[in-house]
This record gives C-alpha cells, sequence and structure tokens, in this order.
C-alpha cells in the first residue's frame, strides 16, 4: 500500500516544480549578463542548487500542513503557500523577461511577507513545515539585496 505522506508529498512536489518551471522559463538573458552587479552576487551555478533545495522543502513543508489534522487555519496556510509561490514564479517574469528589476524588487517584498506570514500560520499547524520554510525565508533575504543592489547599480539605465 502507497503511504499517503508519500502521495501527498509527491503531489505537493509535482505542483511546486510545475510553478518553478514556469517560472523558470525566463532566465537570464543578455540583458541580464550586461548589468553591473553587487558584491556578493554567487556565481551562477549556486541559484538551481539553491532553488532545488527550496522548492524540495517548500513542498514538504506544504505537504506537512496538508497532511496535519484539520485545523482552522489548514486552507488559509494552503492558500497562503500557493500565492507565494505564484509571486515567487512572477519574480522571474518581471525581472528577466519585463527587464524591470524595480518591480521585481516590489514582488519580491510581497513574496518575502508571504513567506515570513506562512511560516507563522504553518508553525501554529505543524512546527516542522514552519521549519522547512525558513531556509527559504532566509535566501529571500539574500535575494533581496542582489535585487535592490542590481536595481541601483543600474538604475539610470532600467526602470
Amino acid at each position: 500500500m502507497i503511504n499517503h505522506f508519500a502521495v501527498v508529498a509527491l503531489s505537493s512536489l509535482a505542483l511546486t516544480l510545475a510553478v518553478a518551471t514556469a517560472g523558470s522559463l525566463f532566465r537570464p538573458d543578455d540583458w541580464y549578463e550586461r548589468l553591473r552587479k553587487p558584491a556578493g552576487t554567487p556565481p551562477p551555478w549556486v541559484f538551481p542548487v539553491v532553488w532545488t533545495i527550496l522548492y524540495i522543502l517548500m513542498a514538504l513543508a506544504a505537504a506537512l500542513v496538508f497532511i496535519s489534522p484539520a485545523a482552522p487555519l489548514r486552507t488559509a496556510a494552503l492558500i497562503l503557500y500557493g500565492t507565494q509561490i505564484l509571486a515567487n514564479a512572477a519574480w522571474s517574469w518581471l525581472f528577466f523577461r519585463l527587464h524591470k528589476p524595480l518591480w521585481a524588487l516590489i514582488d519580491l517584498l510581497v513574496l518575502l511577507g508571504l513567506v515570513l506570514t506562512a511560516i507563522g500560520v504553518f508553525v501554529a499547524i505543524n512546527k516542522i513545515a514552519a521549519l522547512l520554510l525558513v531556509p527559504y525565508g532566509l535566501w529571500l533575504f539574500v535575494a533581496l539585496y542582489l535585487n535592490w543592489a542590481t536595481y541601483w547599480l543600474n538604475r539610470k539605465f532600467v526602470e
């Protein structure tokens, strides 16, 4: 018999990776390569490694919330999760496709707020699920610095 958690976890992972894949359709191009990058910008290979790990952790967190006993916040937590994953995908579209780092920065601020809120809501449902989102929240602070600094260094040439 297939474990219920395994089915939920794999479904959550599939959904998360589907949205992540949609976001990844918009990747760095010549425009991005020409931008001045801030100090501390990781080498390009770091991003897919980090994001793969984060997406797996996010999917597991959502699965843990989904299989938790019915709680008043469970539906809200899952809606919050879905909203933040869409905001995550929107960032790539705004930054890499539209070439709007300022708009992407605003999206990233909203995304960070959603993830921090999700951590707070998840902790009331499943503490492990909340802990699984912490690396994501921390990485978003790195992303916030990189996005803001890239915008600032190139503000005369980008909107």
